[in-house]
């Protein structure tokens, strides 16, 4: 059952880019809540926002796909719109998605300080014993040291500098991080994370989604993380900023 659905969200992104409309019927047509805020709600309201792609112009390459019960996610290289890296979200009932979310942010021109793009990495899930521990651990993480700025645990949550980062403009390891919030400072550009929405994970992949601002612009924070023996190895993330509510197509929130 996991892996079939697994396959189902991923022919699903795919037909954004081939046009075929088989994948769309693992949507409930009567009940499909949408929470990507560009989009009216319901099967109706991703017809119409496809219908609005110029023809033979979106590319989707699923690079990684996750279980946690329910719930299926995954992190994909998009053209939609333009290039952009995307995690989305999609909540299965009696066989049918019938909820998803999404975050998008537009794909760099070059790779990060590190030399990595926001995609590379590992993709192969391992430790499935472990996914509550680790959900455990990147909960406990994000919540101390990124809501309630508890810098001091800082250290404990790593094994040493080794530590792959993926944000375009943070480089590797702990001093990477500590060089970027630097710069930031300088600049006045401030992020704070304010709530956690979601915690999912299937085995060493962790997805965190939360809410807060980044440089004072409410925003959308998807943090995926890769653990390893307990500590944090690897992080993946994209950063939206949630539009105003005027400008929503549909009412039912980015969370």
């Amino acid at each position: 059952m996991s892996n079939n659905q697994k396959q189902q969200v991923v022919a699903l992104l795919k037909s954004i880019e081939t046009g075929e409309s088989q994948p769309m019927s693992v949507i409930n047509p009567q009940y499909y809540t949408q929470h990507n805020l560009g989009a009216a709600d319901g099967l109706a309201g991703v017809e119409a926002l496809l219908q609005l792609l110029p023809p033979r112009s979106a590319m989707v390459q699923t690079i990684r796909v996750f279980q946690d019960g329910a719930f299926v996610f995954t992190h994909t290289d998009y053209d939609f719109f333009g290039p952009k890296i995307g995690f989305d979200i999609f909540r299965f009932e009696e066989g049918l998605i019938v909820e998803h979310w999404d975050n998008l942010q537009e794909t760099p021109s070059v790779p990060n300080p590190s030399g990595h793009t926001m995609i590379d990495g590992p993709t192969t899930v391992a430790d499935l014993e472990q996914t509550e521990p680790n959900k455990q651990v990147v909960r406990a993480f994000v919540e101390d040291i990124l809501v309630n700025g508890k810098l001091d645990k800082l250290a404990g949550y790593f094994d040493g500098d080794r530590y792959l980062q993926h944000n375009p403009q943070i480089g590797d390891g702990l001093s990477g991080l500590g060089q970027a919030l630097e710069v930031w400072a300088k600049h006045g550009i401030t992020m704070k994370y304010d709530q956690i929405h979601q915690v999912l994970g299937e085995g060493n992949f962790v997805l965190v989604v939360s809410e807060g601002r980044l440089g004072g612009n409410h925003s959308c924070f998807y943090d995926l993380f890769r653990v390893e023996r307990g500590k944090i190895a690897e992080h993946w993330d994209t950063i939206e900023t949630i539009p105003p509510r005027h400008e929503w197509k549909n009412s039912n929130g980015k969370f």
